[in-house]
Formats: C-alpha cells, structure tokens, sequence
C-alpha cells in the first residue's frame, strides 16, 4: 500500500523586501508564478494532498490558485511551527510523511525531493532535513552530524560556535516528517526567544531530545536552495530557471545558438533538431514542430509552429503556423491568425484574425486583417483589407487563385472569388466575381507641356 504523502507550503508572510502589491510567490519565473513550480512538482510526485498556510494578502492565493491547494489561514504570523499548527485539522492522527516547503522556493526538484523522501524511509527517521553545501555558508543555520551520518543539531549562524561556522553544511528550510511524530513535537515549541515566535527547527531539536532518528539529504545542486525575498533573488532564481529550462530542450535535440541570448518560458515546447537562433523569446504555451528555424529575434507568444517552418525578425502572438511556412522578416502577426502549409508573409506585413490558405502568398507592405483567403492567392505589396468603418469590424474573403495588385484596397465586407484578378492601385468596394477582371481607379490625364506653363504661374505668384 503507498505511503500517504502530504505537503505543507509556508505562503503566509508579507514579503516586504518584495516591495510589490502582488504575493511573493505569485511573482513569475520563466512566465510562471513562482509557486507553480512547487505544486506541478509535488502534483507530479503524487502527493496525497497539498495545504498552504495563507495569512498576508492570502485572498489573492486563493484566487489564483483555486483547485490547485488545500488553503489554511494563520490568522497571526506566530512563526513557522505556528504555521504548520494551522494545517492540524487537515494531518492530526494521520499515518504518512509530511513535507514542508516554503512557498518562495521555486528551484527544487522532483528528483531532489524524492531523493529526500527516500532517505528518510530508508533512515526510519522522525525528520529528515533538506540540506545543501555552500562556499559561503555565511548567514545559514550550520547542520551537524553525527558520525554516523544522522544529524546531532541545527545551530543558527549567530549562536554558532568557531568550529560550527566551519561547517559548510546549511539547512535549506525544508523537511521530511513522520506526520505524526510532527504534531506530537509540535506541541511541545514554545516562543521563547527575542521574537517571541514559535519556530519550525525547534521541533527538530524536540525530536533529537526524545531519541528520535534526525537524517540529513544533501542536494547535488546547491542553487535549488535559492529562496527568493526581493527582485535581485527573482531575476537570479528566473537565470538559474532560464538555464535549467534550456538546458532540457538542447538535451532534447534541440540545438540553440547563443543561449544566453534566447529567452524560452516554462511551458515552451520544442521538438527536435529545429534551431533557435540569438535574440528570440518564445513564451506561454508555444509549441514548435521539428526541422524549424526561429530566429534570429522571433518574439512568439501562445504560438503553434508546424515542422519546417521558418520565421525570422518577427511577431507573433496567439496564432498558428503550418508546415513549411516562411515568415519574415519583420513580420507582426497578431492573434487568431492562421496560416496554412506552404505559405508565405513577408517583410512589413501586418496580420491579425486572418486565415490564410495553403500555398497563398502576402510577400511585403500589406495589411490583412478579419479576412479570409483561400489557396494559392497572391496578395502584392502594398495591399490592404480595410475592415473598419469606424463603429464595426467588417470581413474580406479572397478565393483560391485570385490576384490582388499592388496598392488595393479592399473595403470590407466584400469578396473576390475564384481566379479574379484585381488590377494594381483599385479600391474595391464590391464583389467581384470568379475569373473577372476589376479595376477601380481614376483615368489617368496627361497633359503636354504643361510644366513650363505652370512654372511661370507660379514665378508671378511669388513676384507679388
């Protein structure tokens, strides 16, 4: 029978040094809040159930994150012990390992965790800290072992002793419990030290005294123990996110030129063997085939690319791109746009909520906008759907094989149909029909010798 398998996220603080109206772990990393690398984490690791103390600004939490975590209120801010306190409702009596976890602590993971849990089944231990090794170990609680392994103390930096700060062994702030052993030490923490608040290490001094078993997980990677409690700490756990997150796509066949240059959010996916080339940043669900060439500076937000496309210098934002579509440069592609196999949009062309069908071309200069166009349309430079009368967005419809010249102008609503052709510098305002002809332009007027003419006209206005 598996072991239940419960987690406690401390989320309860102010967050000060944040200096934000928004919760520390709502703060984003990689285009996630912070704390849903913690839950995705521990909703991969199986956990029975998820609880996180709120108390400051708690009613944003729990909007943000409903149906993801069990909430539970600490009313006042007593403490750490005090916090889990609050979760007794929820794990009083309960068999199964309890683990606590601070809210502001994105960067560990499932393996680190679960290498935590292991230890401490296999140690039979009341508590099993999480612990990592740092060069400078400046300002951490010191961890002490015994010599069989298990810990004899945790000793704070300012109450240590010489030999103690020597000691490059920390505590993280994160534990594995026997549930409940936890409760029943719990009892026993008392607030009496300066801040007259009821701290979480103290149980681990509780256990030891009632001959309880302390084990200790070393991580291998001491940066997953980066909390974050201001912006210096975001950007620098968000670097440290960036590169983990890159790392796994070059792993995966992807090859990434520059990486230090690209920007790949946490919910990107690449398959292999397409390249990301220097200055592109590809956020939200994007999700991008293989053999594609992005890049250099493609900026893609909630895009699905198909295999072997290729979009370079531009903009796209909630939209999707067919297979073997070229894009670029300097390309804006707004939302609710799609583009079909094979085709092409070119340099300076803006669209947005259009569909564009397989083979069509919109080359340079064109605006197209609410339209619909069908297979293999050639829409020249300079061309643009007017869809907007001021009060209603309107629609446009070109039809397989149609031609539109340089410099249209489309009036919305209207349609061209099949195979027409549309004669360079018209304004249509009506429908044209399949295999036509349209042109809607003013003649064209010549008049010979008339500059010499119209130079002395002007000579005798300025001579007055």
């Amino acid at each position: 029978m598996k072991e239940n398998l419960n987690a406690v996220i401390l989320a309860a603080g102010k967050g000060t040094r944040m200096k934000s109206k928004k919760h520390k772990v709502l703060h984003e990393l990689c285009g996630k809040p912070m704390v849903h690398y913690i839950l995705d984490t521990l909703e991969d690791m199986g956990t029975t159930q998820k609880l996180m103390v709120i108390g400051h600004l708690g009613e944003t939490l729990e909007e943000a994150l409903e149906g993801k975590v069990t909430f539970v209120k600490q009313e006042e801010q007593l403490g750490t012990a005090h916090a889990v306190m609050q979760t007794e409702e929820y794990l009083q009596g309960k068999d199964g390992i309890t683990l606590v976890l601070n809210g502001d602590h994105p960067l560990f993971t499932k393996d680190t965790l679960q290498s935590l849990i292991e230890i401490h089944k296999q140690k039979e231990a009341a508590a099993t800290v999480l612990t990592a090794e740092l060069a400078d170990p400046t300002g951490y609680g010191r961890v002490i072992r015994q010599a069989d392994g298990s810990v004899s103390r945790i000793v704070e930096h300012k109450d240590a002793s010489d030999e103690e700060r020597a000691v490059h062994e920390i505590n993280t702030g994160t534990y594995c419990f026997h549930n409940q052993k936890l409760f029943e030490a719990l009892k026993l923490v008392n607030n009496n030290n300066a801040q007259g608040e009821y701290y979480l290490p103290d149980v681990i001094s509780i256990l030891q005294e009632q001959g309880e078993v302390i084990a200790a997980s070393m991580m291998e990677d001491e940066k997953e123990a980066m909390g974050v409690n201001d912006r210096i700490q975001l950007a620098e756990a968000e670097s440290y996110m960036q590169e983990r997150i890159i790392r796994k796509h070059m792993q995966g066949g992807v090859t990434i030129h520059h990486p230090s240059t690209v920007t790949i959010e946490a919910d990107v996916e690449i398959d292999a063997d397409t390249e990301v080339f220097p200055g592109s940043s590809l956020k939200g669900n994007t999700k991008i085939g293989s053999g594609c060439i992005i890049g250099p500076e493609a900026d893609l937000q909630d895009v699905v690319v198909a295999d072997e496309s290729k979009i370079r210098y531009s903009v796209i934002e909630d939209s999707e791109i067919g297979r073997n579509v070229t894009i670029g440069p300097y390309t804006y592609i707004r939302p609710n746009t799609s583009l079909a196999e094979n085709t092409k949009v070119g340099a300076f062309v803006d669209l947005k909520n259009a569909q564009i069908g397989k083979g069509s071309k919109v080359s340079h200069l064109a605006y197209v906008g609410d339209s619909e166009i069908g297979q293999n349309v050639n829409i020249a430079c300079g061309v643009v759907t007017v869809n907007y009368d001021g009060f209603t967005k309107h629609k446009t419809i070109i039809q397989d094989g149609a031609f539109i010249g340089c410099n249209t102008n489309l009036v919305a609503p209207v349609t061209v149909e099949e195979k027409a052709y549309i004669a360079a510098g018209s304004t249509i305002t009506e429908d044209v029909p399949a295999e036509a002809f349209a042109i809607a332009r003013q003649r064209q007027v010549t008049k010979t010798d008339y500059v010499p003419k119209l130079r002395k006209k002007i000579n005798r206005h300025n001579s007055l």
